[in-house]
């Protein structure tokens, strides 16, 4: 097969196009961080849920209290702690693993939808406030 000199230098101009557009912008949000939308989370449905049913163990602000971790900890990013963590910790509990504060119980009386709008609130928090170290310093 013959290859024409014009043909691999359009394969090869082609290739660094497409590389190039693999870069990141820094006013983008990274593949671990969500982002919000322009939304404030306090706006979020979630939001009221996370407060009735979350917020006396994790922190109105999602810090953490002395009964349970912070969901700011780098520990809960998307990459370590997915949405389906989230919703089996909600719906089955779960054992202690990273944190010394026990095991957590299962959350009763929530619906698909308050799950999915506590895990939306907890993600736009995320992305507005951005990680905390692990271990917490």
């Amino acid at each position: 097969m013959v290859t024409k000199p014009w043909f691999l230098a359009f394969l090869l101009a082609g290739g660094v196009v497409m590389l190039g557009a693999c870069g990141s912008d820094d006013n983008e949000a990274s593949p671990s961080t969500p982002s919000t939308g322009g939304v404030d989370p306090s706006e979020l449905p979630g939001a009221e849920v996370y407060a009735q049913s979350c917020a006396e163990c994790h922190g109105a602000d999602l810090r953490g209290t002395d009964k349970g971790p912070s969901h700011l900890s780098i520990v809960y990013e998307p990459g370590h702690h997915s949405d389906d963590s989230f919703r089996n910790a909600i719906a089955n509990g779960v054992g202690a693993h990273h944190w010394e504060f026990g095991d957590m119980d299962p959350v009763p009386g929530l619906s698909v939808g308050d799950v999915d709008a506590i895990i939306e609130y907890v993600r736009a928090v995320q992305a507005r406030e951005g990680f905390e170290p692990y271990p917490p310093e």
